[in-house]
C-alpha cells in the first residue's frame, strides 16, 4: 500500500461466505444469519488524499453507484462525525470487485476508508470504535474491520473470531448484479435453519440458503453453479449471488477447475486472506 504525509493508497478486499444459513426472521423484518467470512486477496484500489478544506467528495465516478449512495463517502462522512473533526478529504475508490456479486465490495470500500483515515487523520479510534461506526453502514462492514476469517451471528453485526486454512479458490464470476435486498424479500427464502452449536467447521460445512432463490431469479448464476459444481461437490454461491466459488487445497487444482469451466464464463483463482491487509490500522 502507498503512502505520503497527506495521502493513502490502500486495498479494500472482497469476500467469501464459506456458509451462510438463515436462523430465522426478527419482529422488525431483518433476518438473522449464520455465516463464516473470510477475506480474499481480490481487491478495490481505494485512494485518499487530505484537504485542505473540509469537503469530503469523490475524486472519481463510481458506475451504477450515486454519490448519496456511495458507501465510501458515508463512512467518511460519518467518522468525521464520530470523531468530532473538521477534515477534508477527496476519495477515489478503482473498482476491481464487480458489484452484486455476494463479495462484499461496497462494505470492504467502506471499511478500508474507515481504517485509512483513522489513521490519515491521526484520529487513534480503537477497532472497537470503527466497528461501532461501521455497523451504521451496513451489516457487512464489521467483519472487513477485524482483523481475519470470522463466525457472524445475528445481522452479521456479532463476529467471532476463527481460524482456518488458507485455500486456493476458483471464482466464477457469472455476468448477473443480484439485488441482495430483492433476494431477502423472496418468500421462497427459508427462515429457519438451525444454529451450528460448535466453532469448528469441516470442509464441504453447510451451505447458502439463499442460493436456491437467486439462482431461480438469475439463471446466469445457475447455469455458473451447475458448471463449477461438475469439477468440486463444494461449489456454492457466496453472500447473495451472482459469484460462485470452489475451494482447493493446492492452486493448481484451483486452475485445472477453472480450465473445465465454459469458455465464456469469466472466472478466476484468488486465494484466501488470514489476516486483513490492513489490520495493524487500528488496535
Amino acid at each position: 500500500m502507498a503512502s505520503g504525509a497527506r495521502r493513502l493508497v490502500v486495498p479494500a478486499p472482497a469476500k467469501l461466505n464459506a456458509f451462510l444459513h438463515v436462523t430465522g426472521r426478527r419482529a422488525d423484518g431483518y433476518h438473522t444469519l449464520e455465516s463464516l467470512f473470510v477475506a480474499i486477496d481480490l481487491a478495490d484500489r481505494v485512494e485518499l488524499a487530505d484537504r485542505d478544506d473540509d469537503a469530503i467528495v469523490r475524486s472519481a465516478e463510481v458506475d451504477g453507484v450515486a454519490e448519496d449512495d456511495d458507501l465510501a463517502l458515508r463512512a467518511a462522512r460519518a467518522l468525521r462525525a464520530a470523531a468530532g473533526v473538521t477534515r477534508g478529504v477527496s476519495i477515489r475508490v478503482d473498482k476491481r470487485i464487480p458489484m452484486g456479486a455476494g463479495l462484499g465490495g461496497g462494505s470492504s470500500d467502506a471499511a478500508s476508508v474507515l481504517l485509512a483515515l483513522n489513521r490519515l487523520w491521526s484520529l487513534g479510534l480503537s477497532r472497537a470504535a470503527l466497528m461501532h461506526i461501521g455497523a451504521s453502514l451496513g451489516a457487512d462492514v464489521p467483519f472487513f474491520l477485524g482483523v481475519g476469517p470470522a463466525l457472524a451471528r445475528g445481522i452479521g453485526e456479532r463476529l467471532t473470531p476463527m481460524s482456518i486454512p488458507t485455500a486456493w479458490i476458483a471464482l466464477a464470476m457469472p455476468p448477473a448484479h443480484v439485488p441482495t435486498a430483492r433476494i431477502f424479500a423472496s418468500p421462497e427464502l427459508t427462515h429457519s435453519t438451525p444454529s451450528a452449536k460448535m466453532s469448528v467447521f469441516s470442509e464441504g460445512y453447510g451451505h447458502n440458503d439463499l442460493e436456491a432463490v437467486a439462482a431461480a431469479a438469475f439463471p446466469p448464476v445457475g447455469r455458473a453453479l451447475h458448471a463449477l459444481r461438475s469439477v468440486s461437490p463444494h461449489a456454492r454461491m457466496t453472500g447473495s449471488g451472482a459469484c460462485v466459488f470452489a475451494p482447493f487445497d493446492a492452486e493448481r487444482d484451483a486452475r485445472r477447475a477453472l480450465e473445465a469451466l465454459p469458455a465464456d464464463l469469466p472466472a478466476r483463482v484468488v486465494r484466501t486472506l488470514a489476516r486483513h491487509p490492513l489490520a495493524s490500522f487500528a488496535s
